[in-house]
């Protein structure tokens, strides 16, 4: 995404545009995967855990990233869903257990459960466990 989609993106999402968050959403659009918030100390290299951290809950708090749970912790992607009341971007991830890294299967959307009434849904998190295409030498189809 360009520097000018995320900021649309991050207003659209009623977040306010400052350098850093700036910074922590180019760094989660450019991966290609979800993010921990050690690997994106590693990739800005100019801001301290703790400023990406607040980024990433003014983030979360406005819908604007969901945070996965695999097998390492906490990762985190940009939501690119654009309806704030429904989130049309959710799908499944795949954690590898070799390299240790989660990618984001995008055409792969979590399927619908129905909850017994009194359940209240905020979030769903999908993770598939194995051996990605790197790690086991096979090309991708």
């Amino acid at each position: 995404m360009s520097k000018q989609e995320i900021t649309h993106l991050l207003e659209e999402h009623d977040v306010k545009v400052t350098a850093n968050r700036l910074l922590v959403a180019e760094a989660l659009s450019g991966a290609g995967r979800p993010l921990s918030l050690t690997e994106l100390e590693e990739e800005i290299g100019s801001m301290d855990k703790s400023s990406i951290f607040r980024s990433l809950m003014t983030f979360r708090d406005n819908h604007l990233v969901h945070a996965i749970e695999d097998m390492e912790g906490t990762r985190y992607e940009l939501c690119l869903s654009h309806d704030h009341d429904h989130d049309e971007d959710t799908h499944v991830h795949f954690y590898c257990e070799k390299c240790h890294r989660t990618f984001c299967l995008e055409n792969i959307h979590i399927p619908p459960v129905e909850l017994p009434g009194g359940y209240d849904a905020w979030t769903s998190n999908y993770l598939i466990k194995g051996i990605c295409p790197s790690c086991s030498g096979q090309s991708l189809a």
